[in-house]
């Protein structure tokens, strides 16, 4: 993608298709594009587009994908430099630290996609150590670019920088390069890290731990459990690191079972828990098993807390009526079981599934449990997270916080 302004290719909208391009959405589809304009382009590629009338509409990289662009700016003045992703990487710090997120030993969402001008784009931040993940071949050609661009806005404070894609880069065309490396630093031997959230403490390995290691977006909502856990009998179902578990630990809740089809899971879990409670009693319990089996083998009214945050259950529209079943039968397994005057955090992590379709599916579940059920929170990803108001799409965690009578 080093193509000055000069020698960058061209692309035109089809005639009809300039308007939606005046919402400032994101991505270009393929059917938008005058296709005559993309021979010899290859995946990845820095484009400029423009209207059918030869007017500039924005730039961005090129897929043969059905999202064929990726907008990076709509300024004309714009060039995709190296300055271009240092002010990028500056100014999404700065959302940060509007927020009190990016402090001197944060854990935190530095990159957000689509969210933070960066299409296609994760970073996370540990302390000193930045992992990246690319979700498109455009941004895998810029990894060096973008690890610079990071070394230049933090300095110092930045050691390490790890590219991990392995799980999420996909592309049409062969992958040149790594997609697992580290770019920058060395990683401790042991691979592990100890994080701090608000006076939890994590281990995350960054190599082998799911996505970049951690799940920063329920940050918001693992305060709001320890604000209501006091006394109660807490069910974290699919607990992954223990987080929600972590919470209701620290909010006193008198009892808290963690559940997890994962052995590995189950054992960062206990991990976890003995890092902040040392010796600790058998207030907490791991248990490996599958979810949907652990739920429907309960007598009933064991616990008056219960914390349903299933992995995604539709990656895209094809497999959405099933996933849409799936939240059906998950929420009304749990609201059969859950005791009288209790609380229920039920979550969807699959971007497909609007807030109104997720919020239908629990409603029925309600109905087949008979269950008086009132809504106490409707939830979302932390701030670091931010949704581009033009990119709708970035919204994809919901969550409802329940009352059950």
């Amino acid at each position: 993608m080093a193509t000055t302004l000069d020698t960058i290719p061209i692309l035109h909208l089809r005639p009809g298709k300039d308007e939606p391009m005046e919402r400032r959405h994101p991505w270009v589809f393929s059917g938008a594009l005058d296709r005559r304009d993309t021979d010899g382009l290859m995946e990845g590629d820095l484009v400029e587009l423009r209207s059918s009338t030869d007017d500039f509409v924005a730039r961005g990289y090129w897929s043969p994908e059905n999202i064929a662009i990726r907008i990076l700016t709509f300024d004309a003045s714009e060039e995709i430099d190296q300055a271009f992703w240092t002010r990028r990487l500056r100014e999404a710090l700065k959302v940060r630290e509007a927020v009190g997120l990016a402090g001197e030993h944060a854990a935190l969402r530095w990159i957000y996609g689509e969210g933070d001008g960066l299409p296609g784009l994760i970073i996370d931040l540990y302390d000193s150590i930045a992992v990246m993940q690319a979700h498109t071949l455009g941004i895998h050609r810029q990894r060096y670019h973008i690890s610079e661009a990071m070394s230049t806005v933090l300095g110092s404070r930045l050691q390490v920088v790890y590219y991990k894609s392995a799980e999420t880069l996909t592309a049409s065309s062969p992958i040149e390069g790594e997609i697992d490396e580290l770019l920058m630093g060395s990683l401790p031997k042991e691979q592990e890290v100890v994080i701090d959230e608000r006076g939890m403490k994590f281990y995350l390995d960054v190599i082998k731990g799911q996505k970049t290691g951690f799940f920063l977006d329920q940050r918001d909502n693992r305060s709001l459990l320890r604000q209501y856990a006091k006394g109660r009998k807490v069910l974290n179902m699919f607990c992954y690191t223990g987080g929600f578990s972590l919470a209701a630990m620290l909010g006193e809740a008198k009892q808290v079972v963690s559940v997890d089809s994962s052995e590995r899971a189950i054992d960062l879990t206990a991990r976890n828990m003995e890092l902040n409670f040392p010796g600790r009693d058998d207030t907490h319990e791991e248990i490996a098993t599958d979810a949907f089996g652990y739920l429907e083998g309960l007598q009933g009214g064991e616990y008056d807390l219960m914390v349903l945050d299933p992995p995604a259950f539709a990656k895209n529209r094809r497999v959405l009526s099933r996933a849409l079943n799936g939240y059906r039968r998950l929420n009304r397994i749990a609201l059969q079981r859950i005791a009288p005057s209790s609380l229920l955090f039920t979550f969807s992590c699959s971007q497909v599934v609007s807030p109104e379709k997720f919020q239908e599916a629990v409603f029925t579940a309600a109905l087949q449990a008979g269950r008086e059920v009132r809504i106490l929170h409707r939830l979302t990803q932390a701030a670091d997270h931010p949704v581009n108001i033009y990119h709708p799409e970035g919204e994809y965690l919901k969550g409802l916080v329940l009352y059950v009578k």
